[in-house]
């Protein structure tokens, strides 16, 4: 397919999202303006990402470090600037690198990983984005990240009380086969009781190609987008 080929099929398929993004913040009586539309690129070239950018889409995200950190210095070097999300589940030992080109990292469950994040952050000399990550099926937590709901203030305070990052909100992953509306209702309620304590932590990072509609009605304003926006994910290398 033609870069030009492409550019299009990326148009057509990012209109009928923004339309569907539209008529769900009119459904639930929100403003669109309330909704960060996320494209998750993973496995996708540095051609779409910068395809996607001079369309409007700004904010990315990919949740492998080996492959995010190459395709972050392939799109810098094509003049496009983008804001990165890492939304996927994050080891110790990436932190230093993810803290090289991430904005915000979406996906922290344990206390490793903040103490990695603070160090990583303080090495690149400004604050570094960071949602909780809350577990909404007990039986995913392993497979998908998470911890659970009641344990989400404890890891927050950690985040707070570090001079290298930033706590800005919650996210999660709907439970594997189940109806989303009572996880999202569960994470918006759990986004309610920190924002008590931390008004600046609005940010509820929830819904997928599947089920954003859901999460946009249960209070969700980051919506991680991949396949609705790319198509079929290409094999990985």
């Amino acid at each position: 397919m033609s870069s030009e080929d492409r550019r299009a099929e990326l148009a057509a398929r990012l209109a009928k999202v923004r339309a569907r993004i539209v008529a769900a913040c009119e459904d639930a009586g929100r403003s669109r303006q309330e909704i960060t539309l996320i494209a998750v690129t993973k496995t996708f070239p540095a051609s779409d990402v910068a395809a996607l950018a001079r369309l409007g889409v700004r904010d990315v995200g990919e949740n492998r470090d080996q492959e995010a950190a190459l395709k972050a210095v392939a799109v810098a070097a094509s003049g496009v600037d983008v804001r990165w999300h890492f939304v996927g589940q994050l080891q110790s030992n990436k932190c230093r690198s993810v803290a090289t080109y991430a904005d915000m990292v979406h996906s922290v469950d344990r206390l490793s990983l903040v103490t990695a994040l603070d160090k990583a952050a303080a090495r690149r000399g400004r604050p570094l984005d960071v949602l909780v990550q809350a577990c909404l099926d007990p039986d995913d937590g392993p497979k998908r990240g998470g911890l659970p709901v009641p344990e989400l203030p404890s890891l927050a305070a950690e985040v707070a009380a570090r001079d290298g990052l930033r706590l800005v909100g919650v996210m999660a992953v709907a439970p594997l086969g189940a109806d989303p509306a009572p996880a999202y209702r569960r994470l918006a309620e759990a986004s309610g009781r920190l924002r008590e304590t931390y008004p600046e932590a609005a940010v509820v990072s929830a819904g997928m190609t599947g089920d954003f509609e859901i999460a946009i009605r249960h209070g969700a304003t980051h919506l991680r987008i991949g396949s609705a926006l790319l198509g079929g994910r290409p094999p990985l290398g």
